[in-house]
């Protein structure tokens, strides 16, 4: 399940492993992960607090994770109240991929490819960065609050689906 959701988000490996079941929002008009930092796991950067669109592999994944979890944590197999344990996902998904990926494909590498497909469908710079929780350089970009879930929901169909 953690590799569909990345795979299909583009979100950091650690934001996945650290996800609560709150913030899975699945009863909205466009169904998204709620990227916020808790006590078990920091964000990287004030830019990764974010809303990401669940499409679909990432969206199956979200259902069956909220359908089948029993913990507060999405993610209970790599999280405690103290510690989301991404570096114990990392060696256990890059082992499962070895069997399963193309050679020299890690878990980070559906981070990058994200970035691709986004590029591929002709998606805005701006909107691929803020998908991806990274930081845009210039004044400029520090205006407003980014576009809406609307928006991102429909790059994220158009690069995934």
């Amino acid at each position: 399940m953690v590799i569909a959701v990345v795979s299909d988000t583009g979100v950091r490996l650690a934001e996945a492993v650290g996800l609560a079941i709150e913030d899975i929002s699945l009863d909205h008009e466009y169904p998204h992960l709620v990227l916020q930092q808790h006590p078990w796991r920091p964000l990287k950067t004030s830019t990764s607090e974010r809303l990401v669109p669940l499409v679909c592999a990432s969206l199956s994944a979200a259902r069956r994770t909220v359908d089948t979890q029993s913990s507060p944590y999405a993610f209970a197999r790599y999280t405690t109240p103290h510690k989301a344990n991404a570096n114990h996902a990392s060696v256990a998904l890059n082992k499962w991929l070895k069997g399963h990926a193309p050679e020299g494909c890690v878990i980070h590498s559906f981070r990058h490819s994200m970035r691709v497909r986004l590029r591929a469908v002709q998606c805005p710079f701006d909107i691929v960065n803020q998908i991806g929780g990274w930081s845009t350089a210039g004044v400029g970009n520090a205006y407003g609050s980014g576009y809406g879930l609307d928006v991102l929901y429909g790059w994220m169909e158009k690069a995934v689906g």
